[in-house]
C-alpha cells in the first residue's frame, strides 16, 4: 500500500477553479510554469504515446487570438454575444495553455482512450497550477472546436484538437461556491 498523503487529499476534496474573467497578472514566468506543465504531463497515458501536446499561450498570442475572433465568428453566422464572450476569452487573459489532442495510431491503445488521457492533462494541469498557488480555469468554447480557426491560429494538425484551455494567473476574488454532485445519486456499488 503506497503511503497516505492527508494534504494532497484535502486539497483535492477542497479545491475550487477559478472563473477566468478574474484571473489578473501577474501570471507565471516560463520558471515557475515549467514545474505545472511538468505535473500535467506525468498524466496516466496507456501505451506511453503522449497523445497530447501543450501550447504555452502568452500575451500577445493570445490578443492576435481574440482579434481573429469576430471575423471568424461573423463568417459562421455566429450571434454578436457568442463572439463578444470568445473575444473575451482570449482579450482578457495573459496566459493560457491549450491542451492539445494529438491522437497516435495504435492497435493497442484505441483513439477513445487517448482523448481521455488528453482530458486528464487538462484536470492535472489546472490541479497544478492551483497547487502552486495560481488561480486558474480550464475553458474551451466555439473558437476551440473550429477547424478553420485551430488550424491557421494555433498550428493544428488535422487529426489534432483543442482538449481545453487552461487559463492561469492570480486570483483577484474568492472563487463563488457551488452545489456539489450528490454522490449517492451517482453512485453505483457492485459486489457480484
Amino acid at each position: 500500500m503506497t503511503q497516505a498523503n492527508p494534504k494532497a487529499l484535502e486539497f483535492l476534496l477542497t479545491r475550487r477553479s477559478r472563473p477566468a474573467k478574474t484571473l489578473t497578472p501577474p501570471v507565471p514566468d516560463a520558471v515557475d510554469l515549467r514545474p505545472i506543465l511538468t505535473a500535467a504531463a506525468r498524466t496516466p497515458d496507456h501505451g506511453k504515446l503522449e497523445p497530447w501536446r501543450l501550447i504555452v499561450l502568452e500575451r500577445p498570442a493570445l490578443e492576435r487570438l481574440a482579434a481573429a475572433v469576430p471575423e471568424r465568428g461573423a463568417a459562421l453566422g455566429m450571434a454578436p454575444e457568442k463572439i463578444d464572450k470568445m473575444h473575451a476569452q482570449f482579450g482578457n487573459a495573459h496566459l493560457a495553455v491549450a491542451v492539445i489532442a494529438a491522437p497516435k495510431a495504435s492497435e493497442k491503445v484505441p483513439q477513445i482512450e487517448q482523448t481521455l488521457s488528453a482530458g486528464a492533462v487538462c484536470l492535472s494541469l489546472l490541479n497544478a497550477a492551483l497547487a502552486a498557488g495560481w488561480g486558474a480555469n480550464w475553458l474551451s468554447g466555439w473558437a476551440s472546436h473550429d477547424r478553420n480557426f485551430v488550424e491557421p491560429h494555433l498550428g493544428l494538425a488535422p487529426h489534432e484538437f483543442v482538449a481545453g484551455f487552461i487559463h492561469i494567473g492570480t486570483q483577484t476574488t474568492p472563487p463563488p461556491e457551488r452545489p456539489r454532485p450528490d454522490l449517492d445519486a451517482i453512485t453505483t456499488w457492485m459486489q457480484a
